[in-house]
Formats: C-alpha cells, structure tokens, sequence
C-alpha cells in the first residue's frame, strides 16, 4: 500500500500539461479544489469529472497510475462514508438497533466521496506533472507578493517543495524498514489495537533515524553549494508566462463560471 501513494511523484512524459507554467497548476489546482465545496448539485460533480477527466488525458498519465494513489485514503473514504451514513439526521430508510441510515445520510456520504475522490486525483495531477524545482520556483514567485510582510517566501517555498519530494523517499524507506523486519520474524498485521500499535515501534525508531540522517545529508550538500537563502539568488531558467498559459487560464475561468451558472440556475 505504501508504494500506491503518488502524491509527491513526478511522472516524465510529454504532455500539455507537462509544459505549462507551474503557477497555472498550482492556481489551476486550487481553484479546481475550491469550486469542489462551492456548489453541491448534480451538475455541479459532473461538470468537475469532466474537467478533470480532460485534464488527465491531456496530461497523457495513465488513469490507473492516478486511481492507485486512492488506495492510501481508502480506509479515510469508509470511514467517511460510515460516518456520514450514520450520523447524519434526516429521513429513516434503514434503522437496527440505536443505528439508522437517512436519506440524507447517503446524499452526504456520496458527496464527500466524490469530493474526496476528486480532490486527491486533482493534486495528484499537479506534482506528477511537475519537478520540485519548477513547483519551488512556481510557489516562490505566487508568494512574491508577501515579501512586503516580510515573509521568508523563498524559504517557505523551499521547505514546503523538499517536505513533498520526501513523501515517496520515506515511504520507500518504509517498506524497505518493514520487509526487512518482516524476514526477522516481526508481524504487523494481527492482534488487537494496542498490540499492533506496539508492533510499529521497531518500525518508528529505524523509520526516523533515517529521516534525521538525510535530513543532516541534504543540509550538509547544501551548505556546501555555499546556499545562504534566496536572497540575491537568480535562476537560469526564469519563469515565463507563454500563450498555451494564458489559454489555460482562460479555461480555468471558463470552468469556474461553468460552475457557479450551474449552481445558480440549477
């Protein structure tokens, strides 16, 4: 399971998607997140399938590369849905014991699915169809603006970039820390609750050990690249917005008052 997140996985390939500036993937992506919990209509979820199915063959990604990536929230998705199904007031259509299932319970639970669904294969797409380096400098120059509150803008760019690059190296890191504990006799899939809990200690320990030492590497190759901030830095490949981007953020309009007509007039 660990090797089915994607989010943090930069996929090569040629693709549209791939060309465009990343600051229109990062406001592309949260608009799209956004506009999932401005309307909750039927035309509302279908016209954001559509973009985003659009979207992931332009990108020319493998759909089921994507889907592989709902395998880590599934358990996060049932237990929404059980929530949602049982907690939420309204008609009775199923009721045994002190519990019910309303009507309104599995509206709520389709909902939140599919916004869920909706918003993991919707920020997928933007870190598999971008580098770190061009999502760093695309959040660093979004960000420009709070320079004037003196905000550390290129470092928080540059700890949130390095912070989603290491989601897929410390998950590998997990699985290589959990096979290897596996052949020495360790189990940790049965017992109760706490005996589980337990059983990840000898996972933890290793699992952070590691962290800190690349932690310590990356600080080290960076103080040996003489890196004092962003201060003063410039780039060899500067930012450029072309026309394929202003199309794009002619679409991204164009969905946007999609959905807001949609949720108005149906």
């Amino acid at each position: 399971m660990l090797r089915d997140i994607t989010i943090g996985q930069y996929y090569q390939t040629e693709s549209v998607i791939h060309k465009l500036d990343p600051r229109v993937k990062i406001g592309g992506t949260l608009i799209y997140i956004i506009s999932l919990f401005l309307f909750e209509n039927v035309w509302g979820y279908l016209l954001a399938a559509l973009f985003l199915g659009l979207v992931i063959k332009l990108s020319h990604v493998p759909f089921r590369f994507m889907v592989r990536g709902m395998r880590a929230i599934l358990f996060l998705l049932l237990l929404t849905l059980v929530f949602n199904l049982f907690l939420t007031p309204g008609e009775a259509l199923i009721t045994f014991w002190k519990l019910k299932i309303t009507k309104e319970g599995i509206i709520m639970a389709v909902r939140m699915a599919l916004r869920l669904s909706f918003l993991i294969i919707g920020s997928s797409i933007m870190t598999l169809t971008t580098t770190p380096n061009n999502l760093t400098d695309g959040m660093e120059k979004m960000m420009g603006p709070l320079k004037i509150f003196k905000v550390p803008v290129h470092e928080v760019a540059m700890m949130m970039s390095i912070a989603l690059r290491f989601i897929p190296i410390l998950m590998e890191e997990t699985d290589k820390i959990m096979k290897a504990q596996i052949a020495r006799g360790a189990d940790f899939e049965s017992g109760g609750l706490i005996k589980r809990a337990k059983s990840l200690v000898p996972l933890l320990v290793p699992l952070f050990i590691s962290a800190f030492r690349r932690a310590n590497d990356l600080a080290m190759a960076m103080e040996a690249r003489c890196y004092r901030g962003g201060e003063g830095r410039t780039k060899m490949k500067p930012l450029v917005y072309k026309r394929r981007d202003y199309l794009s953020y002619l679409v991204i309009v164009g969905y946007l008052a999609g959905k807001i007509v949609l949720g108005i007039y149906l």
